[in-house]
């Protein structure tokens, strides 16, 4: 076993905080690494970090960060020599703070889409997902065309709004300003479906089997619903006048990948699946954001 003094504090620190075992566990082994030439931030040696403390992907308990991707991006703090400083807010509310500059990122499965490359500077990507369908178990539904004359439940900010808005023949789109709500309605019936972040339902699921949900992959209809047919990359978003903190943070995630640090986060949450770490065959981000010949980062080498 190493006797880097360094690693010894860190995870002394982590202890002390009375984090869970498993999270402690996690975050101890990759105290390791950490400690680099620090970028500008907001605030010098801290790392302004927004989220909306939607489980599985982000909460902060006895005073850490932690969740699915809460436990990346800690990670990824102390790896470029930064202090987590987080702010929690609503979905849309962390969008535009981070567009104004208020945060140096946000963070909690966040999707890569082209309009949020003009806002801000989007990261490597932690994990893959599409769009799924979360329902009642005695239903089926997997189209678009479900989606006629019935009330389809998301969370305004969503990247998926306008698109979803527009499917042929939907009853209702109902806007929710926190995913609790649209959980809380659809176990009650009061939508007969809802579109939300696929980990989040996942580890619902797992937690409450009374409520009888699943999710269920939609069928694609690319040349209507690109947004909603794709794969999304899960990035953090990063303050545009921010580039070197987004070169530092890009490389701390290359090394997660490298070091299969997502899957064993997001095996903690019961989100190990190797689907959640396949990039998409075609990639949204060539040509915008990155160039001709870009490879996504994947995790073949962790299963």
């Amino acid at each position: 076993m190493t006797t880097n003094p360094r690693k010894k504090s860190v995870t002394s620190k982590l202890l002390f905080l009375g984090v869970a075992v498993a999270s402690a566990a996690f975050l101890a082994v990759l105290g390791a690494g950490m400690a680099q030439a620090e970028p500008k931030t907001l605030e010098a040696g801290k790392l302004t970090i927004g989220m909306n403390g939607d489980m599985p992907m982000t909460q902060l308990k006895d005073g850490v960060l932690s969740g699915t991707d809460g436990e990346i991006m800690t990670w990824v703090a102390g790896k470029i020599g930064l202090t987590p400083n987080v702010v929690q807010m609503d979905w849309a509310a962390l969008i535009e703070a981070t567009k104004q500059g208020k945060l140096d990122v946000m963070h909690g499965a966040m999707g890569w889409i082209e309009p949020r490359t003009k806002i801000m500077i989007l990261s490597e990507p932690i994990y893959y997902f599409g769009t799924l369908l979360a329902q009642k178990d005695e239903n089926n539904f997997t189209t678009f065309a479900d989606m006629k004359g019935r009330k389809v439940g998301t969370v305004t900010g969503f990247t998926l709004v306008p698109e979803l808005k527009a499917v042929e023949g939907i009853g209702e789109v109902k806007l929710y300003d926190t995913s609790d709500g649209v959980m809380q309605d659809l176990n009650a019936g009061r939508i007969d479906m809802a579109i939300l972040d696929p980990p989040l339902v996942q580890y619902a699921i797992f937690q409450h089997p009374e409520w009888k949900l699943k999710q269920l992959p939609v069928t694609p209809e690319p040349d209507k619903y690109p947004i909603m047919s794709g794969k999304y990359n899960v990035i953090f978003g990063i303050n545009k006048n921010e580039p070197e903190l987004a070169e530092a943070i890009n490389g701390a995630i290359m090394q997660v990948w490298k070091d299969c640090l997502n899957v064993k986060a997001m095996t903690k949450y019961g989100l190990g699946d190797k689907s959640w770490f396949i990039p998409p065959e075609k990639n949204p981000r060539i040509g915008v954001d990155r160039e001709e010949g870009y490879k996504a980062p994947s995790a073949d080498h962790c299963f």
